[in-house]
């Protein structure tokens, strides 16, 4: 993994994904769960799912920051 290109998640972009793909959420409801705005939740999902997608389909690792250190998928 350490000669693949990296595509960086950020910690809200992996909530964002475990909360409406992982637990199908609505989006109003992973919002507030989120304390942020429907409309800001749904930005944020959309360019997770773009990382996502460019990982999976370009080969790339996926890089998600933790407060702590970050994990590669």
């Amino acid at each position: 993994m350490t000669h693949l290109e990296e595509v960086q998640l950020t910690i809200d972009e992996f909530e964002a994904i475990r909360l409406a793909d992982l637990h199908e959420l609505y989006h109003e409801n992973a919002a507030q769960k989120m304390k942020i705005s429907r409309q800001t939740f749904g930005r944020i999902l959309k360019n997770a799912h773009k990382k996502v997608a460019q990982s999976l389909i370009e080969g790339k690792a996926l890089k998600i920051e933790t407060n702590e250190k970050e994990a590669c998928l």
